[in-house]
């Protein structure tokens, strides 16, 4: 306790927020010596709060209404430190006897004032949220105190759990009044101990400055690290540094993996008119860590390599490398978006968007290149409650309710749908409709996929023929349907039959027939790949991007894993591949 103590007063009496951390000194005088007085006002908030040590010595957090006048709080701040003052010139019953002194007098509440930061008194009756401006200045008596209005501070720093030689250390850094991207960062590694032996106590050496990720080389495996990270605003305004100690040392990777060579295609970023989409199914830790998946489904995968923080090395790695402007994502548990892909991405320069399945754990993202494109608006959607909501659906859901076996399975799926409406940076002109799902997955679920299907396109024509005319489509997911399936055939030549083999799917019980239809001229950009995705008992290609090819044109495709590095380890996932699908990569651009 008394060790959080001294950190807090240490915080309060540090330097003023303005200066960067290093920064030659210039201006000594009177503002140097000066205290610190932290206010954080924020305005959705009726409150204001004041951090401040007084001139005895004693710390104080005081809250007040944003609206009350100033003259009351100086009043309380005069209080206070009277009462530290009282405190502090209490004496013991034999010193007062000594001293002839009866210790009954009353200390006198020092004089408060707060003057701007042109000198001028600012007046009692300005309400707190007006009147405490930063570079303010407030005198208790004989000290100074600088006012610092909202600096720069770290609400969360936290580094991962696991760390790889040669994959990117990505920190999760949450602030307040800041961003990562204006915080100056600082590693450190252990010092290995002479002669092999326990070091006698811990010593750091610096191993890299200025940079967000760090990747730790071979010649630091056996070692923990260490971040020291001072949050900035942009404005020259930087608050108290933190530092985190990794909790286990830097562990040898794996070596070879699959997406090594994908890489080579994808060093740069694309150019102004094109964009590079990926879309990959990072299998959910809820579902690789059962032990049906670790006994019937992945057998052959290493325990370890099942493990969510060890994949999530490889999968930041992975995700990192291909420089992509649109990352559609499937089987994303919330706390890895939350903890480790979002701020990993955001690191690299994307955005990130997630929409969770209904009561489940984990759901879809989408992240997108910030200096590439701005979010206009999203339109997300569940199927089930769509179909049943919006008058957009209504005939569909008509159709569907003369088949109550099919309905009843169709609305007990969690599945769905994250649409997003992008602008591009450097040409408004230019939107794009993002769209990004995950269909049910059973074998025998064709039918139940063509409803799905069908809610999708319907709200996607919604978005990018109504709302937004004539917008291009890229949409991409894990359609969980080969080349062959019903659903396949649908988006891309935009009709299915009523006696499609996919309505029986399930056996003549479940039988579901419809006529529908879709106004949108599709095309697998990746074409149809022998499979996207390969385990023990299946492969076969079941993920795709579909683009508009009115509006879009295939640059390139990334070619996929070869099958030999695909089956090094039998199947997938593998030490080398942290999921049981592909990602499919394309450079796209306008026509």
């Amino acid at each position: 306790m008394w060790r959080r103590l001294r950190s807090a007063l240490r915080s309060l009496r540090g330097s003023p927020a303005v200066p960067p951390p290093g920064a030659g000194g210039g201006g000594g005088g009177a503002a140097a010596a000066m205290e610190r007085a932290v206010v954080r006002c924020v305005p959705s908030e009726p409150k204001l709060s004041l951090r401040l040590v007084l001139p005895d010595g004693s710390a104080r957090h005081m809250q007040r209404d944003q609206a009350e006048p100033l003259g009351r709080a100086l009043a309380r701040i005069a209080t206070n430190a009277a009462k530290g003052h009282g405190k502090a010139g209490k004496k013991s019953k034999k010193a007062r006897a000594e001293e002839g002194a009866d210790g009954g007098e009353a200390v006198a509440a020092p004089a408060v004032r707060l003057f701007s930061r042109e000198g001028a008194a600012v007046a009692e009756e300005v309400p707190n949220a007006a009147a405490w401006q930063d570079g303010a200045v407030l005198h208790i008596g004989a000290a100074r105190y600088r006012v610092e209005r909202n600096p720069p501070a770290l609400t969360e720093l936290r580094l991962p759990r696991s760390l790889l030689a040669g994959f990117p250390v990505c920190p999760k850094v949450s602030a307040e009044f800041a961003a990562p991207q204006h915080c100056l960062f600082r590693w450190y590694r252990e010092q290995r101990p002479a002669g092999g032996g326990d070091a006698p106590g811990e010593a750091w050496v610096e191993a890299a400055e200025g940079e967000r990720v760090f990747t730790p080389s071979n010649a630091l495996v056996g070692l923990r690290l260490k971040l020291r990270c001072t949050p900035g605003d942009g404005e020259q305004r930087y608050g108290p540094a933190r530092e985190v100690e990794s909790s286990g040392p830097v562990e040898a990777g794996p070596g070879a993996c699959t997406f090594d060579n994908r890489h080579l295609y994808t060093k740069k970023v694309c150019g102004r008119g094109s964009v590079r989409a990926v879309s990959y199914n990072i299998l959910a830790d809820t579902y690789a860590q059962t032990e049906f998946s670790r006994t019937v489904l992945y057998p052959y995968c290493a325990p370890y390599a099942l493990e969510i923080d060890y994949r999530q090395n490889l999968l930041k790695k992975e995700l990192a490398g291909y420089s992509a402007d649109l990352i559609c994502l499937q089987e994303v548990d919330k706390s890895v978006f939350v903890d480790s892909l979002g701020p990993a991405l955001d690191a690299f320069g994307l955005e990130g968007l997630f929409k969770i399945k209904e009561k489940q754990h984990e759901g879809l993202a989408t992240f997108y290149r910030r200096d590439k494109f701005s979010l206009l608006s999203q339109h997300d959607i569940a199927f089930s409650e769509a179909l049943l909501s919006e008058p957009l659906h209504k005939e569909l859901c008509d159709q569907l309710a003369k088949y109550p076996l099919v309905q009843e399975k169709v609305l007990q799926r969690s599945s769905v749908l994250q649409v997003s409406v992008l602008q591009c940076t450097t040409d408004p002109c230019r939107k794009l409709c993002v769209a990004n799902t995950h269909l049910y997955w059973h074998p025998k679920g064709g039918n139940i996929r063509l409803i799905q299907i069908a809610v999708a396109l319907s709200h996607i024509k919604h978005v990018a023929c109504d709302l937004y005319p004539n917008i291009p489509v890229i949409f991409c997911g894990d359609f969980n349907s080969t080349p062959s399936s019903g659903t396949y055939s649908f988006i891309s030549s935009g009709v299915i039959a009523e006696d499609h083999e996919d309505w029986v799917s399930n056996g003549e019980e479940e039988r579901c027939s419809m006529a529908l239809s879709h106004p949108f001229k599709l095309l697998s950009a990746c074409g149809e790949p022998a499979y996207t995705n390969y385990v023990g008992g299946f492969h076969g290609c079941l993920d795709y991007i579909f683009i508009d090819k009115n509006a879009l044109e295939v640059e390139q495709v990334i070619p996929l894993p070869t099958h030999e590095e695909v089956t090094t380890h039998q199947a997938l996932p593998s030490v080398s591949h942290p999921s049981d699908h592909i990602a499919l990569i394309c450079d796209l651009k306008w026509k």
